[in-house]
Parts: C-alpha cells; sequence; structure tokens
C-alpha cells in the first residue's frame, strides 16, 4: 500500500510525541543530521551520509513518497526515521532505520517497524499483482552485533537472524603480497568506459550469492556515484582476447571514518569475479594491487566485508591473503 497519513500503520503523533511524513530534499540536512548524532553515540562502522541520502530521494524504483518515514519534533528537528528498499521483481525488502538516542526507549523503534512491515506487504501485494513476482512479502534488516537494542528489538518483533558477516582488516605496515595475473589478462584502474560492462560483470559474478540481485542502472549508479567512491583505488582485470571484464575491485575511502576510527582504511566494497574465470587467481591479484594503491594513497589498513557461508571460498581467501575478522554484523529475517 502506498504511504497514506490515515494508514493505520502509520506511527501515532501523540504517542510518540513526533509529527510523521515522508522525507524530502529540503530534510538532507535534518535527516543526516539525525544519523549523524546516532552514529555519533552508538559508533556503528558505516553510517548514511547526506550523498547517500540525496541517491535515496532520487530513486525511481523506491520513490521517497512511499519509501521514507521521517519523524520531527515540535522544533521541527528529525528525531526517527525508515526506510524500505525493494526491486519490483526481488524476493526481499530491506529496512533501515534509527531514532535519536535521547527519543528511545519510547516506543517508536516498534512503531517505524510497524510502519516499514505495512509498507513492504503493500509493496509485494502491487508487485505480485503486476505480475513481477509470486515470492511472499520478506523483510531483511541489517544489524552490527555490538548493536544489542536493535537486536532486542527484532527479536521482540519475530526477527530471526539468518545469516552473519565479517568485517576484515589487513594491517598495510607488513610486507604486501605480490600476486601477477595469469598469462592473457590485463589490470587496469577503473574508469568511465568500464563502468557498463563491470555492472553487467558483477550481475554475472554475483548470481550464487546469497541475497544478492541484479544491479540495474540506476542503482549501479548510485553506487559508483556513492560520495566514497574512490575509482583511484579501484581496479579491472580485463580478457584482451573477448574484451571481457573477468573480475573488478571497487574501493571506498571515508575520511570521517578515518577520523573517527584513529585509522586510514581502504574498503573494498565489491570484489568479483565472473564465473568463467575463477579459479585463475584473479580475486588475489586485485586484492594485492588494491593494497598496493592503499599504501601509496597513505591508507593504513585494507579493509572488507564478508558473508561467513560465502559459496566460492571467499572467507578463507581473505584470510590466506592476511586479512583478520575484527566484528561480525548479522542479517536478520522475517516473513510477513
Amino acid at each position: 500500500m502506498p504511504f497514506n497519513a490515515a494508514s493505520p500503520a502509520t506511527p501515532d503523533a501523540r504517542t510518540t510525541g513526533l509529527q510523521w511524513r515522508p522525507a524530502t530534499l529540503e530534510d538532507l540536512e535534518n535527516w543526516a543530521g539525525l544519523i549523524a548524532r546516532t552514529a555519533a553515540v552508538e559508533h556503528p562502522v558505516w553510517y548514511e551520509k547526506r550523498g547517500d541520502l540525496l541517491h535515496i530521494l532520487e530513486s525511481t524504483k523506491n520513490p521517497p513518497e512511499t519509501s521514507t518515514l521521517l519523524g520531527l519534533d515540535a522544533e521541527g528537528v528529525a528525531r526517527a526515521y525508515g526506510r524500505i528498499v525493494k526491486n519490483p521483481d526481488g524476493d526481499k525488502a530491506t529496512g533501515m532505520a534509527c531514532v535519536d538516542p535521547q527519543w528511545q526507549q519510547r516506543g517508536i523503534g516498534s512503531a517505524v517497524l510497524l510502519w516499514q512491515e505495512e509498507q513492504v506487504r503493500g509493496r509485494f501485494a502491487a508487485d505480485q499483482a503486476a505480475g513481477h513476482t509470486d515470492a511472499p512479502a520478506r523483510m531483511r534488516i541489517q544489524t552490527e552485533e555490538q548493536h544489542q537494542h536493535q537486536a532486542t528489538l527484532l527479536m521482540g518483533h519475530g526477527y530471526a537472524a539468518v545469516r552473519w558477516f565479517n568485517e576484515m582488516h589487513r594491517p598495510l605496515s607488513r610486507q604486501l603480497p605480490e600476486v601477477p595475473l595469469a598469462a592473457g589478462l590485463q589490470i587496469r584502474p577503473l574508469d568511465p568506459t568500464l563502468f557498463e560492462p563491470v555492472r553487467l560483470a558483477h550481475n554475472d559474478a554475483f548470481r550464487d550469492h546469497w541475497g544478492s540481485e541484479p544491479r540495474d542502472e540506476e542503482s549501479w549508479r548510485f553506487t559508483i556515484e556513492e560520495p566514497t567512491a574512490r575509482h583511484d583505488l579501484s581496479a579491472v582485470v580485463l580478457d584482451p582476447a573477448t574484451g571481457e571484464v573477468a573480475g573488478y575491485q571497487l574501493t571506498s575511502f571515508d575520511p570521517d571514518s578515518a577520523s573517527d576510527r584513529g585509522f586510514k582504511e581502504g574498503y573494498t566494497e565489491l570484489l568479483g569475479v565472473r564465473r568463467a574465470y575463477r579459479g585463475r587467481g584473479i580475486a588475489q591479484a586485485l586484492l594485492a594491487d588494491a593494497m598496493q594503491r592503499y599504501a601509496l594513497a597513505g591508507m593504513d589498513v585494507a579493509s572488507l566485508d564478508v558473508d561467513s557461508a560465502n559459496p566460492t571460498g571467499a572467507l578463507q581467501l581473505y584470510l590466506g591473503m592476511g586479512y583478520e575478522p575484527v566484528n561480525r554484523s548479522m542479517t536478520w529475517e522475517k516473513m510477513l
């Protein structure tokens, strides 16, 4: 169902003390300020910045009018938000939210979660009616293991943890590996001419990854234009014989995170190798190349996240390259 102020799932202003409505472009600074205040207390590994929120408000697949909810106090200060993301033909929706630390323990998180669930039910119903999917309504939410209050909230609403992920670091002060590419392949920095070929390679590489869905042009543009993206620290492996992208590594660097965490990290957002090219050391070569680029750029650590049950054996690959687990997160799921 679309967003409707009269919807029974919309949080009640009298019980929450907040006025609720969809987010707009005029809310960017207010919204980003809410997330930053919350992050200053909860210290997540990553959180959304102004540029990320702008992409959310520009989405056509998930229009902000029906996919976002902002709670404002009497002075108009944003104190809570929720949003959902769903591909029309996808078998899941994803929920994101936060509540200002000074406004927690008032039932606001539960109210936002119930709104998210109702919006997800409506989105699935519409997509099913349009013939896009026959999957039952399902919502997933990602949390960090350190945020026990979020786990308590989700378990109280019937969510169960279904997948775990490891954040891994590799200090760049150690001797860096040298991994030559297999004969016939070339590695080169990411540039705009490769954006679309890399998208297609990504969709191929991640076909067998849990929870992954194909990236269309809009979602891929948001990935490539993410405010912390560093194309100069990213790389692509090409097969000159076919012109195909065999593998790729996309990096980000967040100066705010470096200030908060006390070290500079080059973060591998995405690392993929097409099925036809697996087993030729391409992932190792891309990681070794990334470490060299990071070190030259003055980074302290190479980092990434890996699904603990990744079918390609990525965890063992990263351990073999010197990465070590430092934090854990999990995905929660509820059938609606």
